[in-house]
Order: structure tokens, then sequence, then C-alpha cells
């Protein structure tokens, strides 16, 4: 099943007024380890996160969410069956493989949640390139590979679902079967920070009720990075640049969208 929303093409700075104008319940079947940071980070962009990952309850809570998030960093039989039960819903949803090629159990996963057809396909290149066979996966949820080297590998899996891969790196690179966008800028702040990431997979969730799914991803990068930017201008370390990036998420303006995205 290939899930497409019926938004037309937007510019980032519609996207995100749409989101601010209709806040969207977002389902995040999500990590242990992020599920905080990411709440805050769905919070402060103007969302409202909803953590439901329970079997018998994760179908139906997808059923009213305007947008799904599966992050696999800790796939625990319960989620494994929530996720499960969340995409067979219908509504627009976000895959992020995080860390899969090495091991077992999330890899599978992910193969199979592939056949539901995300509108969204959200991880670094290391990950990208292992969910479409090209490679063996990074150190961990570190990647070993630039966006630029997945490029293939990214469109391949576009094809497949008929969606959008975001690949996150120093330039983060954006595909669907026909178009290529990337987003320069950012801070390396954020690759200290625990939960980073898998926020931007939560926040290209939260966009999808009111854009499509390449507008969703590419608004949703952009928002990064000039968030990040703000953050560390202002942080003295990791910790600091924590709270700061959530003020800067809150902050942040359409306009500010302007000029961040690249062919």
């Amino acid at each position: 099943m290939v899930v497409r929303t019926s938004s037309s093409p937007s510019t980032a700075a519609e996207a995100l007024s749409a989101l601010r104008n209709a806040p969207p319940l977002v389902q995040c079947i999500t990590n242990a380890v992020v599920t905080n940071f990411t709440a805050n980070a769905l919070l402060a962009l103007g969302a409202s996160p909803a953590m439901c990952d329970i079997p018998g309850e994760a179908g139906m809570f997808a059923g009213v969410a305007g947008g799904v998030l599966v992050n696999l960093g800790t796939p625990t039989a319960e989620q494994r069956e929530a996720a499960r039960e969340a995409v067979a819903v219908g509504t627009p949803w976000v895959l992020d493989p995080v860390a899969v090629g090495a091991l077992p159990v999330r890899t599978a996963l992910a193969h199979e949640l592939l056949e539901a057809g995300p509108a969204i396909v959200r991880g670094n290149a290391s990950e990208i390139l292992a969910l479409a066979g090209a490679g063996a996966g990074g150190r961990g949820v570190d990647s070993t590979d630039t966006p630029d080297a997945a490029l293939d590998a990214a469109r391949a899996l576009a094809v497949r679902t008929g969606g959008t891969v975001a690949v996150s790196g120093a330039v983060d690179l954006i595909v669907d079967a026909d178009r290529t966008a990337r987003v320069p800028g950012g801070s390396d702040l954020l690759t200290r920070v625990t939960g980073g990431g898998c926020a931007l997979g939560a926040a290209m969730a939260a966009l999808l009720p009111g854009a499509a799914p390449f507008d969703a991803a590419v608004t949703a990068s952009a928002i990064w990075a000039v968030a990040s930017e703000r953050a560390a201008a202002v942080a003295a370390g990791p910790g600091s640049f924590a709270v700061a990036f959530l003020d800067a998420l809150a902050a942040i303006d359409p306009a500010d969208l302007d000029g961040r995205v690249a062919a």
C-alpha cells in the first residue's frame, strides 16, 4: 500500500504556516532513548505529540492522528506489533530505520514495513544504503557514509515506496522518484544531543497533514538547519544547546526558511 497526501506542492514557509494554523496530532512509535526530547521538539514546533505504542491502541490512535512516526531505535516486541497496526491504517507516516543493516531484528522489520508504503523514509546515509541493500549499515546509529553516496539508493527506495527519502548529513538530501533537493547548514551540536535526528523524523510526520511528503521532508530539514544554527550561536555546549534548540524551534518564523533549500 502506498500512502500519499492530497496536498499540492508548497514552499517550506507555506508548509510551516499550515502546521501552525492547524496544529496536528502526531503519533510517535519511537525509541525509549529519545521520547522526551521528541515530544518537546514537537510541542515547540507547534504540534501535539502522543507516544501511543501499545498493541490494541496503536492502530486505533493512528486513525485519528494527522501523521505517524515509526522509529526503530529500540524495537521491542510490543513496539513492533504496534508499528504494524499503525501503518496498516493508511495515515501518512514516516519510517526512521535506526541502525538497520547489521542488527537482524530491526532490519527485518524495516523491510517488512517498507511494503506498507511510508510517505517518507528518513535516515542517515548508512541506514539508507543498508535499507536499499547497498550497504551493511553504519557504526551503531552513526553513519560512515555521506548523503551523496546514498543518492542512488535513496532514489531506488523512493521509487519502490512511491514516497520520499530524506538522507540526513552535513547537507541533507531529499529525493523522490523525480526530484532532488539539498538543505545545507545546521550545527554539528545536533549530533551531540540524543534525539536530534529522531525528532527530525517526528517533525516530518507533523508536517504531512498540510504538505506533500517531499515538501514536508524539505521543510523539516530547513527548520532543523535554521534552529540548530541559532541555538549553537548562544549555547556553551551540548546541554545548553538542547534547551536553546527547543527555544529556536518555537521562535522560528515561516519567512526564516526562505532561501534554505537548493536543487
